[in-house]
């Protein structure tokens, strides 16, 4: 993992150009600090899901998955469910439950 830079490549099985995209993931609070960035960059398959995005990631870093019932996404600025596809360029926001008063 390239800390500094906040980027990680997600392990992939081996893909074509065709049949990848890259998505670039905006992590807060517990979820930043599980992932040890505010953001990351992912490569997936073109025809991946938000589930499978957080699926892999609750995979690479496994902390994540008490979040798992909880966790929301925003694409793009916009809140979306789990089963939204991805395409090239889009922007997910992993978005957990806030508490406070």
């Amino acid at each position: 993992m390239n800390r500094a830079h906040g980027l990680k490549k997600m392990a992939t099985q081996p893909t074509s150009a065709a049949t990848e995209i890259r998505v670039r993931v905006l992590a807060f609070a517990r979820v930043r600090e599980i992932a040890g960035a505010s953001e990351l960059e992912r490569a997936v398959g073109s025809a991946a899901t938000l589930s499978e995005l957080w699926a892999d990631l609750v995979n690479e870093m496994p902390g994540l998955a008490d979040f798992s019932s909880s966790i929301r996404f925003a694409r793009n600025g916009q809140l979306v469910d789990a089963d939204a596809p991805l395409q090239e360029g889009d922007e997910i926001a992993l978005l957990p439950p806030v508490s406070g008063g």
